[in-house]
């Protein structure tokens, strides 16, 4: 992979997308992850306008500090780049109360609330600026294990790293320099209170699914030759490529025959 040229491939992407949407450039959430401030990152090489926001709801004060850290960061090599820090924990449990009981204590439903909220905050803030919503999702996470919020982190406007792989983006934060904290930082989607991670989570690394969906989508890739442990992540990959495909696909459309029109 050349990744300066994949970087400035990107940059030059954003910024003619921006212009052709008469848009005055990105608003992203950041979250202390490296998908984050990958996106973040390259938004701000545009030139164009940047608002990174961080939005904490319950958060884990690690997170928080390596996405306040990276924020400084690229203030400070960026002057297109601003920021806005909002707490959204009472928005967040204010929101809990009018929810029917079953709702506030089903923790994964109250997890994808989280990332709803932010959504919304950010079109909020990005629609009073003339800003787009840059999307933080990666190939994996986006096309292979759906492993993101409907309509929470997976409202956006634009996706630029959603054609790389985690292990690409690693290597992209590299390239530019990220700050160490958040290149060495476990994967989390950061909706949880406790330290989860997304290996936790799923159950696999994200090279392991990467190797997973490459091998998925071989029509000629044999089974029999697999070890113990590709046949658990394939079968891990598998469970959520179809528990999850509702977000990778367009709308269900319920089209009317036209004999009933």
């Amino acid at each position: 992979m050349q990744y300066n040229k994949i970087i400035e491939h990107i940059v030059t992407w954003l910024k003619s997308y921006a212009e052709n949407a008469h848009s005055k450039g990105f608003i992203i959430g950041i979250s202390g992850g490296i998908d984050s401030a990958v996106t973040s990152y390259l938004c701000a090489k545009t030139g164009l306008d940047v608002i990174c926001v961080e939005m904490g709801i319950h958060q884990n004060p690690n997170e928080v500090n390596r996405g306040l850290d990276h924020i400084s960061a690229l203030e400070d090599k960026f002057p297109n780049v601003s920021h806005h820090r909002i707490n959204l924990t009472d928005t967040f449990e204010s929101l809990k109360t009018v929810l029917p009981s079953n709702a506030q204590n089903h923790g994964l439903s109250m997890a994808n609330t989280r990332a709803r909220i932010r959504m919304t905050t950010l079109y909020a803030v990005g629609q009073a600026n003339g800003l787009l919503v840059a999307g933080t999702g990666n190939k994996v996470e986006d096309f292979g294990v759906g492993f993101y919020t409907k309509y929470g982190d997976g409202g956006v406007d634009l996706s630029p790293i959603a054609d790389l792989t985690k292990t690409d983006v690693f290597a992209i934060a590299k390239e530019l320099n990220v700050i160490d904290s958040i290149q060495n930082a476990a994967p989390t989607d950061g909706l949880w209170e406790d330290e989860r991670t997304d290996e936790g989570q799923i159950g696999a690394t994200y090279p392991e699914l990467e190797w997973a969906m490459a091998f998925n989508e071989n029509e000629f890739a044999l089974e029999e030759n697999l070890s113990k442990r590709q046949r658990e992540v394939l079968a891990i990959y598998r469970k959520f490529n179809r528990a999850n495909k509702h977000k990778m696909i367009p709308i269900p459309v319920c089209v009317i025959p036209e004999n009933l029109k």
